[in-house]
């Protein structure tokens, strides 16, 4: 069997294994064993069919991080899934505490500080034990 199909059945291979996985990092090495396989049908040496393999890998990899962390969003850092939903606020109180309309109910809440402006729809920043803490809505 000539070295260009060990090359192309490798590539299937890896890319049937990506679809189960969908890091995109298999199938850059994939892309590797297919531009090593053109080496191959191009009559390279197998020294060189590796280096094009390895070349398409280091910058296929570089370009899939990049990408990565240019479009995947950050974490919640909370696991309370009440924090960045939207409130009413009924009523401001003198005490700088206010009343607000959520899930159904009304709930007691604070301004995480005291710079916060008070609005009448506000988004939850945090819970301290059944008070709401509330901050301005994004831009």
């Amino acid at each position: 069997m000539a070295l260009q199909y060990l090359w192309w059945i490798a590539a299937a291979i890896l890319v049937g294994v990506e679809m189960m996985t969908g890091t995109f990092y298999l199938l850059i090495v994939a892309l590797a064993c297919v531009a090593g396989g053109i080496a191959a049908v191009a009559g390279l040496d197998v020294g060189w069919q590796w280096g094009v393999a390895a070349v398409v890998e280091v910058v296929g990899t570089l370009a899939v991080n990049r990408w990565k962390r240019s479009h995947m969003s950050k974490p919640r850092l909370s696991n309370n899934l009440d924090v960045g939903q939207r409130v009413s606020v009924l009523e401001w109180r003198d005490d700088g505490t206010a009343r607000v309309a959520y899930r159904g109910t009304h709930w007691d809440a604070v301004l995480d500080s005291a710079s916060t402006p008070r609005r009448e729809q506000m988004v939850i920043v945090d819970m301290r034990g059944a008070q709401l803490v509330l901050g301005p809505l994004p831009a």
